[in-house]
C-alpha cells in the first residue's frame, strides 16, 4: 500500500470503518532516522480520529528500526509493524520486505531491538508471506513464526500467498500465487497463544466471516487494495463484524468535506499544504460499482476542477449519483409493493 494508505486515506478508511485497525504505508527507516521535521510530519503525522493506527517499517538494520520505532512511539502511534512481505524490486534492492523470511534469526533481533525501545504497551507485530518463491514447505513459514515470536512477537499478520522475488511483479505476486488460507490456520493451530490476521484475497464480507469461522481461525482478517479500490465495503465489513449501522455514501462524503476543508486551512502555510486533489484520489472507489460512479470519479480526476481547490467539489460531484437515485426510487416503491 506505499503511495496509497496515507493519512487522508485512513481517515476515510476510520468514516467507513470505526472498529478497524488501520496501518500506514510502509514507511522505510532512513527518512526518519536523519529527516528532519518535514520528513517526519510527512511520514508520521495523522488525525487523532485515525486510533488504533499501527505504523509499518521496512528495513533490515536492528539499530535502526529500534531508532524508527521510537520515533514512531513519541508521535502516539498504537502498534509498530515490521513489513516481511512486500516483494517488489525496491525492497529487493534493498534486503528487507518479503527478503527478510530467508532470515528468521536476523528478523528475531530486529524484532527484539524494537520492542527493548518501545513502552511495553505497545505491541511489534510482524507482516509476513507464507513462503518464498516456489517453495511451499509448511516447516518453512512455522519456524520463522516459531523464531520470530521468541522474540516477544505474539501478532503475526499473514499474506496467505509465497512471495515469488524474482520473475513476478508486485501486482502478479498479489495474483498468481495460489492463495493457501489452510496454511495460516495449520499457524493458529500450532502456536495457540499467539494472534494471526489472515490478508489476501478477501473482497467481502462474507469471505471475511467464513475465514474467522472454525476452531482454528485466524483471529482477525486485513483487506488492503480491495478496501481501496471498493472502499464502501468497509461498511459492510464493520456492520457484521461489529454491528455498526451503515452510513450512506453521501454522509461519508460530507465529512470527507469538512475534512478537506480542515486539512487545507491548517496547512496552508506549510510548504507543501493539503489540496483537494491530495484527498480526492481516495475517494474514487466510493462509487465503484454503482450508476453513476464514472462520472463521480471523473469530475474528482479533472485537472480543471481540482485546480480550483475547493472542497465543494465532492459535493458537486454528487448530483450524479443522487439523479440516479431518485430517477429509481419509484421503481424500487413498485417493487416493493
Amino acid at each position: 500500500m506505499m503511495d496509497w494508505s496515507d493519512r487522508h486515506c485512513r481517515y476515510l478508511f476510520r468514516l467507513l470503518a470505526p472498529h478497524a485497525r488501520l496501518y500506514t504505508e510502509m514507511v522505510t527507516t532512513g527518512p526518519l532516522i536523519y529527516g528532519g521535521e518535514e520528513q517526519h510530519r510527512r511520514h508520521l503525522e495523522f488525525s487523532r480520529e485515525e486510533h488504533p493506527v499501527a505504523l509499518q517499517l521496512g528495513g533490515s538494520e536492528r539499530d535502526d528500526l529500534a531508532c524508527a520505532a521510537k520515533i514512531g512511539a513519541a508521535w502516539g502511534y498504537d502498534e509498530i509493524n515490521l513489513n516481511c512481505g512486500c516483494p517488489s524490486e525496491r525492497v529487493q534492492r534493498g534486503a528487507f520486505g518479503a527478503c527478510l523470511m530467508a532470515e528468521p534469526g536476523l528478523v528475531a533481533d530486529c524484532v527484539k531491538a524494537m520492542v527493548d525501545a518501545v513502552p511495553t504497551h505497545i505491541p511489534v507485530t510482524v507482516k509476513h508471506r507464507i513462503g518464498l518463491d516456489y517453495n511451499e514447505s509448511y516447516d518453512f513459514v512455522r519456524d520463522f513464526v516459531g523464531i520470530v515470536s521468541e522474540a516477544g512477537c505474539n501478532v503475526f499478520i499473514a499474506h496467505a500467498r509465497n512471495a515469488v522475488l524474482k520473475g513476478l511483479s508486485p501486482k502478479e505476486n498479489r495474483e498468481v500465487p495460489p492463495l493457501r488460507y489452510d496454511v495460516v490456520s495449520q499457524l493458529a493451530r500450532d502456536f495457540p497463544k499467539l494472534t494471526f490476521v489472515l490478508n489476501g484475497g478477501l473482497i467481502n464480507a462474507s469471505q471475511c466471516m467464513e475465514a474467522l469461522a472454525g476452531d482454528h481461525a485466524p483471529q482477525g482478517v486485513m483487506l488492503g487494495r480491495a478496501a481501496y479500490h471498493d472502499s464502501y465495503c468497509l461498511t459492510q465489513v464493520e456492520n457484521v463484524l461489529f454491528g455498526t449501522p451503515i452510513p450512506s455514501r453521501e454522509a461519508i462524503i460530507e465529512q470527507m468535506i469538512d475534512y478537506t476543508a480542515r486539512e487545507i486551512a491548517a496547512t496552508k502555510h506549510r510548504s507543501h499544504p493539503v489540496r483537494v486533489r491530495d484527498v480526492a484520489r481516495h475517494t474514487l472507489g466510493l462509487f465503484s460499482a454503482q450508476v453513476g460512479g464514472k462520472a463521480f470519479r471523473r469530475m474528482l480526476s479533472d485537472p480543471i476542477l481540482l485546480a480550483q481547490n475547493d472542497p465543494e467539489l465532492f459535493r458537486r460531484a454528487l448530483p450524479y449519483q443522487s439523479q440516479y437515485d431518485d430517477h429509481r426510487q419509484p421503481f424500487l416503491d413498485a417493487m416493493a409493493g
